[in-house]
């Protein structure tokens, strides 16, 4: 069987694996996800809900959660991350081969250019579809663990409320994110993977596929973490008939925000972003290019 048939091949049991790991990884990271979600939207001069600044960073802001919320509200919102997980994942895998298709008949024909595409716009369409999911974790995440809701009754409530497009608030952000991640991501991982094998200091080995990508990793975060802080405050900003919108789109909300607190607000939740992208980058590509030199 050729090389690019057992890459294809490989890719599929890579997701397959990664999948299930990803669940347990969603577990065990969650805290520093909603760690992420609570330094994001504290600090707006322009929401008097969230002006005050209450978490110094990750580490303070664990610790102190668990202080004054309890243990269990580290966890809020971890129902709808898991839906997330499962139809976000499923529905991306699926539209991201059969975009490939649409491209190229065989896997042979596959380049870098056609797969990156494939990867955003797969990105794209199954973030915007789960994006429901993202609205209510983030909901739930910068609420305190105090009055805390069930997820069907946070998913009830922004619906009699903001209706359909609550549900939906913030997509247009979250399909921005998920293109820039994967843009980014595999060119930066292949780039990475070419020079260090070039330049003779390590072959094609786990050595070079992990410093590869962990590289991807940081970059993805790098590039995405202005448009995820962005993203979070317009998903949790409430908008009610006759109420004054504060973020009116990406452009406006990256303005808003850095004339307001500064560009470094721009990277509010960097570390706890980047703690929860680069694992599960060193994970997939690790898996996959293990996976690639089994004989099928």
């Amino acid at each position: 069987m050729s090389t690019r048939t057992c890459n294809y091949l490989g890719l599929w049991i890579a997701r397959a694996e990664t999948t299930s790991l990803s669940f347990r990884s969603r577990t065990g990271t969650f805290p520093i996800d909603l760690t992420k979600t609570r330094l994001q939207v504290q600090g707006q001069l322009i929401d008097s809900r969230y002006k005050e600044i209450k978490y110094r960073g990750m580490l303070h802001a664990l610790l102190k959660i668990c202080k004054e919320e309890g243990l269990r509200a580290l966890y809020s919102g971890i129902s709808p991350a898991l839906l997330r997980q499962a139809s976000y994942g499923t529905i991306k895998i699926g539209t991201y081969q059969s975009l490939k298709r649409l491209f190229v008949s065989c896997p042979q024909d596959e380049t870098l250019l056609v797969n990156v595409l494939c990867g955003i716009l797969a990105g794209v369409v199954s973030s915007s579809i789960a994006n429901p999911t993202d609205v209510l974790k983030i909901r739930m995440q910068a609420q305190s663990g105090l009055c805390q809701g069930s997820m069907i009754g946070n998913f009830i409530n922004i619906y009699q409320q903001e209706g359909t497009r609550g549900l939906w608030r913030g997509v247009s952000l979250t399909a921005q994110r998920a293109a820039i991640v994967v843009g980014v991501e595999l060119p930066v991982y292949d780039i990475t993977k070419k020079h260090i094998i070039l330049s003779g200091l390590m072959g094609d080995t786990v050595y070079t596929h992990f410093l590869s990508s962990f590289t991807c990793g940081l970059a993805g975060a790098l590039a995405s973490n202005p448009v995820d802080v962005v993203r979070t405050r317009m998903m949790n900003q409430k908008v009610l008939s006759g109420t004054h919108v504060i973020y009116k789109g990406t452009l406006d909300g990256l303005l808003q925000t850095w004339k307001t607190e500064g560009f470094l607000a721009l990277y509010k939740g960097f570390w706890p972003n980047w703690l929860r992208l680069g694992p599960w980058n060193i994970i997939f590509f690790i898996t996959y290019e293990q996976l690639r030199k089994i004989p099928v």
